[in-house]
């Protein structure tokens, strides 16, 4: 049975004064999935997630969530839309308590805040058990559960996480990328940006690979991770 489409993005382009970061990128996202960006930093996985959440402007194309065009929106529109992203850096509040970052990420939804704190605290315990730690105090794993924990507050439609991995050691980045699973088991849709790209491919259904602002490849993860172009970029083999 065909999923609902969620977000539909044609001929999608992106500049920062004279340089072009985006060149009429197109892709989709159906209810369900998690579709990953792959490719080398400055490859515009970052500028296309900013464009769809209005920080960058789209100089030409257009972008549909749930059929709703949202090209030209505001940011906050967007947002109290249905989109949440969790920024590369595993930015957080530093300054704040690990709950008063997770009640800002319930801004625009307020009225499910205790529904939505209760089940985040289920997903990542160690919040609960920190929720009045400092934020920066944190270890950078626990941060970027908390930056995660925080853009689900909003109870959002599609999530798209940008760059989890970095600077994570190994292991907490096999953490993550199960949380993001299982997420995906609870209902949520994810749009992953991600360098490392054994990891998302494997935790993908469809991927997108991107090179100079352009999409160069797409297709379902198994068959981008048997291309033997994608093997020698990006997973450091051959088929």
């Amino acid at each position: 049975m065909k999923k609902n489409n969620i977000l539909k993005i044609k001929d999608l382009s992106v500049s920062y004064g004279p340089i072009r970061a985006l060149k009429n990128i197109s892709l989709e996202v159906n209810e369900g999935e998690i579709v990953v960006l792959i490719g080398a930093n400055g490859a515009g996985k970052t500028s296309l997630l900013k464009a769809i959440l209005g920080i960058q402007k789209a100089e030409s194309g257009s972008i549909l969530f749930l059929g709703n065009d949202i090209t030209h929106k505001a940011t906050d529109k967007i947002v109290n839309s249905g989109i949440c992203l969790i920024p590369e850096g595993h930015v957080i509040f530093s300054s704040m308590t690990v709950l008063e970052n997770l009640q800002l990420g319930a801004c625009y939804n307020t009225h499910d805040m205790g529904k939505n704190l209760e089940r985040v605290f289920e997903w990542f315990p160690v919040l609960r058990e920190r929720s009045r730690q400092i934020g920066g105090t944190l270890s950078g794993g626990e941060q970027q559960m908390l930056a995660i924990g925080r853009g689900l507050m909003s109870n959002p439609k599609l999530v798209m996480v940008d760059e989890p991995s970095l600077g994570l050691a190994p292991k907490i980045v096999s953490e993550i990328f199960n949380i993001l699973i299982e997420l995906n088991k609870e209902g949520y849709t994810i749009l992953l940006a991600e360098q490392n790209a054994k990891k998302a491919l494997e935790c993908g259904n469809r991927g997108y690979v991107m090179e100079t602002g352009k999409v160069v490849l797409h297709g379902a993860t198994q068959k981008l991770m048997n291309n033997s172009e994608v093997c020698q970029a990006y997973l450091g083999s051959s088929v």
